[in-house]
Protein backbone atom coordinates (compact mmCIF):
# COMPACT_ATOMS: atom_id res chain seq x y z
CA UNK A 1 0.00 0.00 0.00
CA UNK A 2 1.20 3.07 -0.87
CA UNK A 3 1.10 6.62 1.02
CA UNK A 4 1.51 10.06 0.54
CA UNK A 5 1.23 13.04 2.22
CA UNK A 6 -0.80 15.29 0.51
CA UNK A 7 0.56 18.95 -0.18
CA UNK A 8 -2.89 20.64 -0.43
CA UNK A 9 -3.48 20.58 3.61
CA UNK A 10 -5.57 17.74 3.95
CA UNK A 11 -4.93 14.28 5.92
CA UNK A 12 -2.94 11.65 4.69
CA UNK A 13 -3.99 10.20 0.94
CA UNK A 14 -4.24 6.05 0.93
CA UNK A 15 -4.24 4.77 -2.62
CA UNK A 16 -3.88 1.05 -3.31
CA UNK A 17 -1.65 -0.10 -5.68
CA UNK A 18 -3.87 -2.32 -7.78
CA UNK A 19 -1.07 -2.88 -10.54
CA UNK A 20 0.57 -6.04 -8.88
CA UNK A 21 -2.70 -7.16 -8.32
CA UNK A 22 -3.80 -6.70 -11.89
CA UNK A 23 -0.79 -9.00 -12.95
CA UNK A 24 -0.89 -11.67 -10.63
CA UNK A 25 -4.84 -12.12 -11.93
CA UNK A 26 -3.33 -12.03 -15.50
CA UNK A 27 -0.75 -14.60 -14.86
CA UNK A 28 -3.13 -16.45 -13.14
CA UNK A 29 -5.55 -16.40 -15.91
CA UNK A 30 -3.46 -17.68 -18.28
CA UNK A 31 -2.08 -20.45 -15.88
CA UNK A 32 -5.80 -21.57 -15.97
CA UNK A 33 -6.31 -21.44 -19.53
CA UNK A 34 -3.43 -23.61 -20.61
CA UNK A 35 -3.93 -26.12 -18.12
CA UNK A 36 -7.53 -26.09 -18.22
CA UNK A 37 -8.59 -29.69 -20.02
CA UNK A 38 -10.36 -28.47 -23.43
CA UNK A 39 -14.16 -30.44 -23.29
CA UNK A 40 -14.43 -32.94 -26.11
CA UNK A 41 -17.51 -34.71 -27.31
CA UNK A 42 -17.01 -37.88 -29.43
CA UNK A 43 -18.90 -37.85 -32.09
CA UNK A 44 -19.35 -42.17 -33.57
CA UNK A 45 -18.57 -42.04 -37.41
CA UNK A 46 -19.41 -45.15 -39.72
CA UNK A 47 -16.58 -45.12 -42.26
CA UNK A 48 -16.98 -47.34 -45.08
CA UNK A 49 -14.07 -50.62 -44.65
CA UNK A 50 -11.84 -51.48 -47.27
CA UNK A 51 -13.57 -53.96 -49.27
CA UNK A 52 -11.54 -56.82 -51.46
CA UNK A 53 -14.63 -57.57 -53.60
CA UNK A 54 -15.91 -54.60 -55.94
CA UNK A 55 -19.39 -53.17 -55.46
CA UNK A 56 -22.12 -54.89 -57.66
CA UNK A 57 -23.12 -53.20 -60.39
CA UNK A 58 -25.48 -50.56 -60.45
CA UNK A 59 -29.00 -50.93 -62.23
CA UNK A 60 -30.28 -47.91 -64.21
CA UNK A 61 -32.18 -46.32 -61.62
CA UNK A 62 -36.29 -45.80 -61.57
CA UNK A 63 -37.57 -42.57 -62.49
CA UNK A 64 -38.17 -40.33 -60.04
CA UNK A 65 -41.94 -40.22 -58.09
CA UNK A 66 -42.88 -36.13 -58.55
CA UNK A 67 -45.13 -35.71 -54.94
CA UNK A 68 -46.85 -31.99 -55.25
CA UNK A 69 -48.33 -30.31 -52.43
CA UNK A 70 -50.75 -27.45 -53.64
CA UNK A 71 -51.84 -24.19 -52.06
CA UNK A 72 -55.26 -25.93 -51.11
CA UNK A 73 -53.01 -29.11 -49.10
CA UNK A 74 -54.05 -31.18 -52.09
CA UNK A 75 -51.43 -34.15 -53.19
CA UNK A 76 -50.39 -34.62 -56.66
CA UNK A 77 -48.59 -38.14 -57.50
CA UNK A 78 -46.62 -37.69 -60.85
CA UNK A 79 -49.47 -35.08 -61.69
CA UNK A 80 -52.51 -37.07 -60.62
CA UNK A 81 -54.33 -35.94 -57.98
CA UNK A 82 -54.29 -38.64 -54.87
CA UNK A 83 -56.03 -38.44 -51.67
CA UNK A 84 -53.63 -38.60 -48.32
CA UNK A 85 -54.61 -41.71 -47.38
CA UNK A 86 -54.10 -43.83 -50.59
CA UNK A 87 -50.20 -42.42 -50.44
CA UNK A 88 -48.85 -45.21 -48.30
CA UNK A 89 -49.95 -47.58 -50.30
CA UNK A 90 -48.77 -46.44 -53.45
CA UNK A 91 -45.40 -45.57 -51.74
CA UNK A 92 -45.62 -49.21 -50.27
CA UNK A 93 -45.70 -50.31 -53.43
CA UNK A 94 -42.93 -48.65 -55.34
CA UNK A 95 -40.49 -49.92 -52.37
CA UNK A 96 -41.67 -53.80 -52.72
CA UNK A 97 -41.21 -53.37 -56.58
CA UNK A 98 -37.21 -53.32 -56.06
CA UNK A 99 -36.07 -52.61 -52.51
CA UNK A 100 -32.18 -52.20 -53.15
CA UNK A 101 -33.34 -49.61 -56.19
CA UNK A 102 -35.82 -47.65 -54.70
CA UNK A 103 -37.14 -44.55 -57.12
CA UNK A 104 -36.20 -41.13 -55.34
CA UNK A 105 -39.39 -39.29 -54.44
CA UNK A 106 -38.83 -35.49 -55.44
CA UNK A 107 -41.25 -33.53 -53.00
CA UNK A 108 -42.50 -29.92 -53.98
CA UNK A 109 -44.69 -27.88 -51.85
CA UNK A 110 -45.99 -24.77 -52.88
CA UNK A 111 -45.28 -21.28 -50.31
CA UNK A 112 -48.79 -21.61 -49.05
CA UNK A 113 -49.14 -25.73 -48.45
CA UNK A 114 -50.15 -26.63 -44.65
CA UNK A 115 -46.95 -27.69 -42.97
CA UNK A 116 -49.27 -30.54 -41.69
CA UNK A 117 -49.88 -31.94 -45.03
CA UNK A 118 -46.08 -32.39 -45.67
CA UNK A 119 -44.82 -33.92 -42.35
CA UNK A 120 -47.94 -36.89 -43.09
CA UNK A 121 -46.25 -37.15 -46.35
CA UNK A 122 -42.74 -37.76 -44.88
CA UNK A 123 -43.70 -39.44 -42.12
CA UNK A 124 -46.10 -41.65 -44.43
CA UNK A 125 -42.40 -42.08 -46.25
CA UNK A 126 -40.50 -43.15 -43.70
CA UNK A 127 -43.35 -45.57 -42.98
CA UNK A 128 -43.17 -47.19 -46.11
CA UNK A 129 -39.76 -47.36 -46.08
CA UNK A 130 -38.77 -45.35 -48.96
CA UNK A 131 -35.15 -44.34 -48.71
CA UNK A 132 -34.65 -41.80 -51.14
CA UNK A 133 -36.67 -38.77 -50.67
CA UNK A 134 -35.71 -35.47 -51.87
CA UNK A 135 -37.06 -31.51 -52.14
CA UNK A 136 -37.44 -29.35 -55.05
CA UNK A 137 -36.26 -26.33 -54.70
CA UNK A 138 -37.55 -23.22 -56.84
Amino acid sequence: MAMSTGGSGGGPMCDINVTPLVDVMLVLLIIFMVTAPILSYPIDIDLPQKSLTPPPEQKNPPEPIDLRIDGANQVFWNNSPVPLSALRNMMEAEVERDPNNQPTLQIDTAEDADYGVLARVLATARNAQMQKIGFVKK
